[in-house]
Order: C-alpha cells, then structure tokens, then sequence
C-alpha cells in the first residue's frame, strides 16, 4: 500500500468548526473552501459554485449527489460546446469529411483536450462527502463503501475515530476498481482474465497480445524481464509460452500487489516480482526483456496517468538507454509502442529510431497491429485522424554487435 501523506480539511457547521482528514488519489490540494449541500442544491447553482472554486459538502441522499455530479458533467460538456469546443468540432468534421488537418492543428487539439479534461475534473471534483471511521457513510440510501476506499486509500485510524473528505468522484474511482478487482479484465486471445488493482492502469486496450503470441522466442529464452509490469499482464503471457524465468519490475507497490495477485491466481511459481526503476538488480542477463512504456510523451495529471503519459519520454529513453546492458548474448529486446505520439506531432519517428542507435540497438524486425477500441472508429473525434492511424508496433531490437 501506498504511504500517504495527511492531509487535513475544516468546514464549520452549526457555528462548530469541524475537521477531517483529506483523501485523494488523484492528486487533487485540500480544498480551502467548502460549504454545506443537500438535496435542495440545484445543479445550477452546484456548477456555479464549483467554477468559482468553491467545494460543497454533501448532506443529502446518497443517490442524489450521484445524479448531482451527473448533471454538473453535463454543464461541463455544453459549456465547453459553446467554447473551445468548437474549435474541436470544426477539426472533427473536417476529419469526418476527410479533408486534411494540418500538422500544426493536432498538437493543439490534443493539448487543448488535455486542458478540457483538468479543467473537467476539478469541477467535477468539488463535490465532496464525509465518511466515518472505518469509511461508514451516515448519507441517505449509501451503499457500503468500506471494502473499496480501504483498497483505494488504506485504513483509518479507528484509535481516534479518524473520519474523512473525498470528492464523490474519486470514490467513485474507487468503487469502478473494485468491480474491475472483482470481476477481471477479459484478456482476448488468451482464455483468461486479469484483475487490476485501484491506482493499477486496467489493460482494456489489449490488442498487441497477439503480437506477443505470434512472435518467435528467441532460440535460447531461459530469462526474461517484464519491465514497468503493472497488473502482470506480459509476463503471464512469457510465463505461458514456457519461459523458465521471467522477472517482473515496477516501482509502484500498488502494481506490485496487483500483479503479485494475478501471478497467485494463475498459480506461476517461474514469476518473480522486484521493486525496481526500470531493471532487476542481482539477476543473470535476460535473454529477452519486454516492456509497454506510456505511450504518450506528456505530463501526468495524475499517478493513474503514469501508464499513459511519459513526460519528455523519460520511462522509454531510459529503458532503452539501459537494455543492452542487461541483455545476454544473442538477447532480443521487445518494445512495444504505440505510434499515436507521432501522428499527434509529440515525437518523431526519426527520433525514436535515433534513441535506438544511441542505445546500441538496431532493428531486428518489426510486428504491427491497429487498434480496434471504439475512439479509433468515430470520425466525430476532434483526434480522429491520429487516432485512425494508429499502429502498435512490436519492435524487436537488437544490439549492433549480433
């Protein structure tokens, strides 16, 4: 589990000032100002609240608040309509006619939705409500949340009858990942599920699976490294087409318990986890090291965004900076990398096969595959020309000397 650092919020109520403890996983500050909500809000007045930066405390039906945050999603979605919104819409109806967005138009329609979503979540983020120790909501109709906020924050301290603030939204966050945890993420291709853990990024995108059944090992494959393995995924599939040794590394204790939990499952005993940056330390050379670094070079938002976004690329520059040294004799590499980061103008392939060369790795042979999730497919996507010509690619590298 995570160590979090405490963090404390203060409201009065019935001229008595109360305090709790702040929890959120999305990285959201304490918010300063908060007031008291019940049913009586309209969603209205929540959203004008919300834009001017105030948080409201929910007091009302359980249900209710749902439906709140509903509506104020709905706000959000007009009002961006009416503003920078359109500049999207006007860019995805020329895709959708396929007339040609210049390359100067896509780096800024991708940031600009990346402002959108912030500015999205905060809002949204504003409602607020109090649980009791041992995570009891006292609201109106509320489920039993318990199971879910102890998995996604860790316990309370029921010594001092610690309550709590979180936004509606991350518990929310909280209770979709104990489903996820419950009920698995099918993995096509491979007759079995995964089951991430909160704060874990779920592979729901699973399309270069193939890839990684279809691709020969290389001759001699006693070891591999799964490297950044998050909920396990590649190295089930390595552990399952016989490889003897596979050494699994993330830094994230939340993805090491996530993908320690799946290896259980499936009962592989050849699967070992360490908590490394990047590679093993105290272990023979890898005949074959996988990863599937962020595909997206830009900053997180977010820790669950850290499976997406690599700010100035640093995870894959690392990764490839570092394999040959811990590559045995007539190793391979796999990379598997999305190429979205260049049609949205982020990253170059020249540069991308410059960090090869720098690295002493040359390219052996390369696997593609296209997405089939529904964003690919819907031309009223202000980034459907990007995401439409996306490829994932299994690139397996080499060093020079082979």
């Amino acid at each position: 589990m995570l160590a979090i650092e405490k963090q404390y919020v203060q409201w009065h109520e019935n001229e008595t000032l109360h305090h709790a403890r702040w929890l959120s996983q999305s990285n959201q500050v304490p918010p300063t100002r908060i007031i008291l909500v019940d049913d009586k809000m309209t969603a209205d007045e929540a959203y004008r609240l919300a834009c001017e930066g105030t948080s409201m405390l929910w007091h009302g039906d359980f249900h209710n608040a749902r439906q709140l945050l509903q509506a104020l999603g709905r706000r959000i979605d007009r009002t961006n309509e009416r503003s920078e919104q359109r500049k999207l819409k006007k860019a995805a109806n020329k895709s959708a006619a396929n007339k040609s967005v210049t390359p100067k138009e896509i780096p800024n329609l991708f940031h600009q939705q990346r402002q959108m979503q912030a500015q999205r979540s905060r809002i949204l983020s504003r409602l607020l409500l109090e649980l009791d120790a041992g995570y009891i909501s006292q609201l109106r109709r509320a489920p039993d949340v318990s199971a879910a906020c102890t998995a996604a924050f860790g316990k309370l301290d029921k010594a001092i009858d610690e309550t709590c603030v979180l936004s509606f939204r991350d518990l929310q966050g909280a209770l979709g990942a104990e489903g996820w945890r419950e009920k698995g993420v099918p993995i096509t291709g491979l007759g079995l599920s995964v089951f991430p853990h909160y704060g874990v990024f779920a592979p729901t995108r699973h399309e270069y699976v193939q890839l990684l059944l279809d691709v020969p090992l290389p001759d001699t494959c006693d070891v591999a490294f799964d490297i950044g393995t998050g909920t396990g995924l590649l190295a089930i599939i390595l552990a399952q087409r016989g490889v003897k040794q596979v050494i699994a590394t993330d830094l994230n204790p939340r993805a090491l318990a996530c993908s320690n939990d799946n290896f259980t499952r499936l009962d592989l005993s050849t699967v070992q986890l360490q908590q490394a940056d990047l590679f093993p330390t105290d272990v023979p050379l890898a005949n074959l090291i996988v990863c599937n670094p962020p595909w997206l070079p830009a900053k997180p938002s977010s820790p669950l965004e850290y499976a997406v976004y690599d700010a100035n690329s640093t995870m894959l520059r690392g990764f490839l900076q570092g394999a040959k040294q811990h590559l045995a004799k007539q190793g391979e590499v796999w990379l598997i990398l999305s190429d979205l980061a260049e049609h949205l103008q982020l990253r170059s392939r020249d540069e991308l096969l410059g960090w090869f060369v720098d690295s002493g790795l040359k390219v052996k042979y390369r696997l593609d595959t296209r997405p089939k999730h529904g964003r690919s497919q819907d031309n009223t996507d202000p980034l459907f020309a990007a995401r439409s010509a996306e490829i994932t690619s299994l690139w397996c590298l080499v060093p020079f000397d082979s």
